[in-house]
């Protein structure tokens, strides 16, 4: 799996003109799933985007964890994440997961992180033609792909 993570001041996501998720401050992320993902992944990037330490304390330092702020996330699903653009100009998307395999893990994900947190996780709709804004607050934006983690963790 591979996350885009913003730390917003408010994001929105629209599927055909209707705002379908809604949040003040706090993450909207942007996920990807590959077809060899499991549920090993989404756990690992719940447990990961739950404790990134990625927001301000008084002093300015970035210390404090979603958790921490008791801030809101926006999830959306984002197959393009898994582009390759190595041939030609349109990109392949070869490496992104079927709808019967990506949409039960986009679920699950959506389950846990709100399960993890305690608060309701706003989503767009999966495979939907959807409309993003956002006002990214620094601007903070970090990418994991659980593929670099978790190879990186077997080989140690």
């Amino acid at each position: 799996m591979r996350v885009v993570i913003q730390r917003v001041d408010e994001a929105n996501v629209k599927a055909d003109e209707i705002i379908t998720g809604r949040i003040g401050n706090g993450l909207m992320i942007l996920l990807g799933i590959e077809e060899n993902d499991t549920k090993d992944d989404a756990d690992y990037l719940v447990k990961k985007i739950a404790s990134l330490r990625i927001f301000d304390d008084n002093q300015g330092v970035m210390n404090l964890s979603i958790r921490d702020i008791r801030g809101e996330i926006l999830l959306v699903s984002q197959f393009t994440l898994y582009a390759n653009t190595k041939k030609g100009n349109r990109p392949s998307y070869i490496r992104a997961a079927r709808p019967d395999k990506a949409i039960p893990l986009y679920e699950y994900m959506i389950k846990s992180l709100s399960e993890e947190l305690g608060i309701e996780v706003k989503t767009g709709i999966f495979g939907a033609e959807m409309k993003v804004n956002l006002i990214n607050n620094g601007p903070v934006t970090i990418i994991i792909d659980t593929k670099e983690i978790l190879n990186t963790n077997a080989e140690n």
